[in-house]
């Protein structure tokens, strides 16, 4: 599937499709069940060409289980995940079972210190659109490799600031309204995932901007961001840019110094 988006904001990085699928990809990349990996780390090898693929089994980290749509693996979050977001578990840290993770772990201790207490964390968990996906896997892939018998739940895009800026200016292109892109406070998987599923059930879908978690920054370049959108709005974004500014010398000029 090619994009005239891509195209016309010469990015970087392939798009990224999320697929929902009972089938799996043959020779995808997977995380061993029962070890720990980052989703964001996965979606930068499916936007460099290769294909990613989850289960229920494999999704890496609690977190990512979450925000991919395995339902709410916080639930499951050794000393409660609402300390952990905020000012950490000093009392399981002593447990046997946490002294053995905080090993490798610091941030169950004191807390990574996002949110500013344990209560607020709580609400803010109890806020997040948990989804448990229909199908057995979610995949990731280079978006020019979707066939057309496969319909992406969204796309994600991997963007510099300039590449950004024409994305918000194409979202609201054909709208008339001025609130068609957001920026949630959530993971980097959530902001690629869960959110926009959420926002693919209205009838005017919102796109996301995401992967200002500072917890993944370091899996992405220092200029990058994520752009994400339901498929339904990326197809209204494609109709969109025959047309548009991004046809004109005024873009044309800012995209040069991304290439």
């Amino acid at each position: 599937m090619q994009s005239k988006i891509a195209e016309a904001l010469c990015l970087r990085y392939n798009p990224v499709a999320v697929l929902w699928t009972n089938e799996k990809p043959t020779g995808a990349l997977q995380f061993k069940e029962g070890r720990w990996g980052c989703v964001v780390a996965m979606l930068v090898a499916a936007a460099k060409g290769q294909v990613a693929v989850f289960d229920r089994k494999t999704f890496g980290c609690l977190g990512g289980g979450t925000g991919l749509g395995f339902g709410n693996q916080y639930v499951n979050f050794p000393g409660g995940i609402e300390y952990f977001l905020s000012t950490g578990n000093q009392e399981f840290a002593k447990t046997q079972e946490g002294q053995k993770m905080v090993r490798n772990t610091p941030a169950l201790q004191h807390g990574e210190r996002y949110i500013k207490n344990p209560q607020l964390a709580k609400k803010f968990v109890d806020s997040l659109p948990m989804i448990d996906v229909p199908t057995e896997f979610i995949v990731l892939k280079p978006l020019q490799n979707v066939t057309e018998d496969e319909k992406p739940k969204g796309v994600v895009f991997l963007v510099t600031p300039d590449q950004l800026s024409a994305l918000v200016v194409l979202a609201h292109y054909a709208r008339g309204t001025n609130y068609n892109v957001v920026a949630p406070f959530g993971a980097g998987c959530q902001t690629c995932g869960i959110f926009a599923y959420k926002e693919s059930e209205s009838d005017q879908p919102r796109a996301i901007i995401g992967l200002t978690d500072i917890s993944v920054r370091n899996k992405v370049d220092r200029d990058i961001l994520s752009f994400t959108v339901p498929y339904k709005m990326y197809l209204e974004m494609e109709d969109n840019v025959e047309g548009s500014f991004l046809e004109l010398a005024t873009w044309r000029k800012v995209i040069t110094r991304n290439t």
